[in-house]
């Protein structure tokens, strides 16, 4: 029995150690690593001619077997295809795939392997001639499928010594190949557990037709492998199903590097790529593995930086060559490093999903960064940067119908002066003649009308529940809740007031005489977070005759402070039947217990619940942000109006 154990203990080992072996890649294939090596042994290249009876004739591809390649033993197999304007010598000619893998075989880098390279233009004439753009040519990629499939695998199984399991078959391929490599590999897990893709070009599949079952997909691929240079214009191929398996929690390697559509770009994705295949893969290691991030969708248009990386780190790079000191404010600050061009550069930490405020602090003075989007908030115009979400489908731009916001400006007679609201229209506002519920929605304190709009991304929301049914078509009101003359609103009795009375008698009629809008209580609501959710409790509570509805998102009354909540509870003791009567929906969420008005909301609940107050209360964890927020919008909208 100790013996067993010692066994096992010491495969265990083998094992780790092997899955550790793996994982030992260069991000960069080292220069001259292309060419002849002096004392290197060389694999060799044969054309070999099959019957394809997808096409009706006999056609060509190239085969490399390894330095040493006996027929005594079984090889896996890689399938590695061409651009648009290739044929099977295209990897050949331009990126001397052979030297490649011999080097790296020299170094006991990768498993000896066989690889096989056809044409991908499965069609008679299948030179690379003429015009390679027309209709028959391009269709002849998509035809390939089936010649692989039915015609070389076949054939290449039935003539060299190969192990004939989708485990041991990989399939890759650069630009038109990229595309074929991803549609046929992740369309046939089957017979793949290996697929790359380099610079895919356009005739990659959308993500959800590539992938639609990724609990399948994780079940059955060893590895997917997306690689692309940063300003290749295809890169948005390879971006939009990176997007998708991060969304699925598909891993995978998203591989960006500095490059164009050239061969540079797609020798390294051999290179990277060949160095996985055919061994244990460490899936916590993927995100690791890429020289760049990708710009997200907050940098102004050609800023190269921000990046994130795959594990949601952020690479910050500014030009500040007279500058002492330079940091990056994402809450934490982060300090940067000086190179001897003047940048400035940083990784962070890995930084939570969804918005967030930074900024420049450039010699103390904070600072928008002019690459990347600027938003009001923190009292002042600052940057924002988007991290990817997986969960954030319900905030993303889609092929649905799509209201529209417009900015409306009117006179406040109660505060005597012109003000500015951002007012959401459903799909389809225009052209019918309905009236729609409308709900009353707040941003917070350091943040203006503006916030829900752009931060808070309400249009996509709201056009994504109302496609799938699942909230009423409704008119969203953003109000500037910003009502002192000092900027932010604050928090006494006074200012509390005066936003009721802009509620009341300044919003609320101009929307009801210029809007399209029901004007009873059950289709009117009220929501804010924050500073917002406190106004929301004091101007909504005190008129449930006006609101079906109040949202309070990470908020609360400030308990310890007497002077404002006594006649604020004093009033719901002596109006709870009225209040409960009110309201359909009294909804109090919070952002865990991270969330700065955590505490105070859990004293504010407690004393509800002593005075017979019903409310629905939620957590979603995130804290005192805006990913908490759109989460906050996105739930509470769907229980209104119904």
């Amino acid at each position: 029995m100790i013996m067993l154990r010692i066994i096992s203990f010491a495969i265990s080992l083998l094992l780790i150690a092997q899955g550790s072996k793996a994982q030992k890649i260069l991000k960069e294939m080292p220069k001259g690593y292309d060419a002849i090596q002096p004392g290197v042994a060389s694999g060799k290249i044969d054309t070999i001619s099959y019957k394809s009876k997808t096409v009706g004739s006999t056609r060509r591809a190239l085969v490399y077997t390894p330095p040493g390649f006996s027929k005594k033993k079984k090889y896996p197999v890689l399938y590695l295809l061409h651009g648009i304007g290739g044929d099977e010598k295209e990897w050949l000619k331009g990126g001397n795939p052979q030297l490649i893998l011999d080097n790296l075989y020299a170094e006991e880098k990768i498993e000896p392997m066989i690889v096989v390279m056809p044409n991908g233009r499965a069609m008679k004439d299948d030179r690379a001639t003429g015009n390679i753009m027309a209709q028959d040519k391009v269709a002849a990629f998509a035809t390939f499928e089936q010649d692989l499939l039915k015609d070389l695998i076949p054939f290449v199984e039935s003539k060299y010594p190969v192990l004939k399991n989708r485990e041991n078959r990989a399939i890759a391929g650069l630009s038109m190949g990229g595309g074929q490599a991803l549609n046929f590999g992740l369309g046939n897990l089957d017979q793949f557990a290996w697929v790359g893709g380099f610079s895919s070009a356009p005739n990659t599949k959308i993500p959800s037709e590539l992938m639609p079952n990724p609990q399948d997909a994780k079940e059955k691929l060893k590895l997917l492998f997306i690689s692309c240079g940063d300003n290749d214009r295809l890169i948005t191929f390879s971006k939009r199903t990176h997007d998708y398996m991060f969304e699925h929690s598909v891993p995978h390697v998203y591989y960006i590097e500095p490059g164009v559509h050239d061969f540079k770009v797609w020798k390294n994705g051999l290179y990277m790529f060949s160095q996985f295949l055919f061994k244990p893969v460490d899936n916590a290691s993927l995100s690791g593995y890429t020289i760049l991030g990708t710009r997200p969708e907050t940098n102004i248009r050609s800023a190269q930086y921000p990046q994130i990386l795959p594990d949601n780190r952020v690479v910050f790079r500014v030009k500040a060559p007279g500058a002492q000191r330079v940091q990056i404010d994402l809450g934490k600050k982060y300090e940067m490093a000086k190179d001897t061009g003047g940048y400035w550069a940083v990784t962070t930490d890995s930084i939570g999903k969804g918005f967030h405020y930074y900024s420049l602090l450039i010699d103390g003075v904070a600072l928008a960064d002019p690459s990347s989007e600027t938003f009001y908030g923190m009292g002042r115009m600052a940057s924002g940067i988007e991290i990817p979400y997986r969960n954030g489908g319900y905030y993303a731009q889609k092929d649905v119908p799509h209201g529209e916001i417009s900015i409306r400006k009117y006179f406040s007679r109660p505060m005597g002066s012109w003000r500015e609201m951002y007012v959401y229209t459903p799909p389809g506002y225009e052209k019918s003649t309905e009236k729609y519920p409308v709900l009353y929605l707040l941003h917070g304190g350091g943040e203006d009308q503006r916030g829900w709009a752009t931060q808070g991304k309400t249009d996509l929301i709201l056009d994504n529940l109302i496609s799938e049914g699942k909230a009423k078509p409704m008119v969203i009101v953003m109000m500037d809740g910003n009502v002192s003359s000092g900027g932010l609103a604050g928090f006494n009795e006074n200012v509390l007031k005066s936003f009721e009375n802009e509620l009341k008698q300044a919003a609320i009629p101009f929307v009801e005489s210029n809007f399209r809008v029901e004007t009873d209580a059950k289709n009117r609501a009220l929501a804010g977070l924050s500073m917002g959710g406190l106004q929301t409790l004091y101007a909504g509570i005190k008129n449930t005759e006006m609101f079906s509805s109040l949202g309070v998102f990470s908020s609360g009354w400030f308990s310890n402070n007497t002077a404002l909540t006594e006649p604020q509870y004093a009033f719901m003791k002596t109006n709870a039947e009225k209040i409960n009567s009110n309201l359909k929906n009294f909804w109090i969420s919070m952002g865990g217990q991270e969330d700065i008005a955590f505490n105070n909301c859990k004293i504010m609940c407690a004393k509800f619940d002593e005075l017979g107050v019903k409310y629905a209360y939620s957590e979603y964890p995130g804290g005192h942000s805006w990913p908490v927020w759109r989460h906050d919008l996105f739930a509470f909208s769907q229980l209104l109006f119904k």
